[in-house]
């Protein structure tokens, strides 16, 4: 269902709730905190990188000054040590969906899937078998996931690997079977508007390009060498791209110029998984097109 973009409003009861979906850098903040100003509404992160208190430039979250503009909830309120997962944060919008009028937005689909669908109730995974998966490369850990659960997943986003492995391992089911026995929905999309950013590829790979360039202008080198010092890869926060590439740089394993056209590129990379998770699994959603 393509809608042109100034035409939304028109389309929205400024009592229904949103949800604004897309690949990194197609303008998704910008829709959500249009619709929060000239409706109403209460902006509420759907990204898993922006959870995280270490990081604002470097993942591109809402600066300080748009988050006076409309309120913005489950942003930057997680330390970097703290797990969180899906569950967690489902948890958290359930928590927000009576008396608001949420604007759901960001990048993350599983984080969608769980809110219009349900989750399954998986028990929390022991840190022994935690540490278990971080040791293993990824054909290691997928040799260890059932076939229908692989049939599934990103096989390429090893932190969605990594979680199969230990949902089996410490299950003994796979992660299919559990999701295929899930509680009902918080937020059904019969309930709300559910509208997904399509996003041209060149026009795309253009702004991803230009909003890291950005980034390196706005502090993001200086945001990551304030967490150098107890920089460790294996937490999910700082995994978050970008910050790799320049940790790499800063140790002078690269030079800025090497670090970025990385990160670019594994944004790009990233944004074409989104791309195909979207095409899949939001089908039936309402479709915006940019340019």
């Amino acid at each position: 269902m393509p809608i042109v973009a100034s035409d939304l409003l028109e389309q929205l009861s400024p009592e229904q709730p949103v949800l604004i979906a897309g690949p990194t850098a197609s303008g998704k903040s910008a829709l959500a905190l249009e619709i929060a100003e000239r409706q109403g509404g209460v902006i509420v992160n759907a990204d898993a990188s922006q959870v995280y208190a270490c990081w604002r430039v470097i993942t591109a979250r809402p600066s300080a000054e748009e988050e006076a503009r409309a309120p913005h909830l489950l942003y930057g309120h997680i330390k970097a040590t703290q797990s969180y997962s899906t569950g967690h944060w489902l948890r958290e919008v359930g928590g927000l969906l009576d008396g608001v009028r949420p604007i759901i937005v960001g990048g993350t689909g599983l984080y969608f899937t769980a809110l219009t669908q349900g989750l399954a109730d998986i028990p929390a995974t022991p840190t022994a078998v935690r540490a278990q998966g971080d040791a293993l490369d990824r054909p290691r850990l997928l040799a260890g996931i059932d076939p229908e659960t692989v049939k599934r997943i990103d096989i390429m986003n090893r932190v969605r690997v990594q979680r199969a492995w230990e949902v089996q391992q410490a299950t003994g089911r796979g992660l299919a079977a559990w999701q295929d026995n899930t509680a009902p929905p918080l937020l059904p999309l019969d309930r709300c508007f559910p509208i997904v950013i399509d996003a041209d590829k060149d026009w795309l790979n253009n702004r991803i390009a230009r909003r890291f360039a950005l980034m390196i202008d706005g502090g993001a080198v200086d945001e990551v060498a304030a967490v150098q010092p107890t920089y460790d890869p294996a937490l999910p926060a700082h995994r978050a791209i970008g910050v790799p590439e320049l940790m790499a740089h800063l140790s002078g394993d690269m030079t800025l110029d090497q670090a970025r056209d990385a990160a670019v590129t594994a944004t790009r990379q990233f944004a074409k998984r989104q791309r195909t998770w979207m095409r899949s699994k939001m089908a039936t959603w309402a479709h915006i097109h940019q340019p």
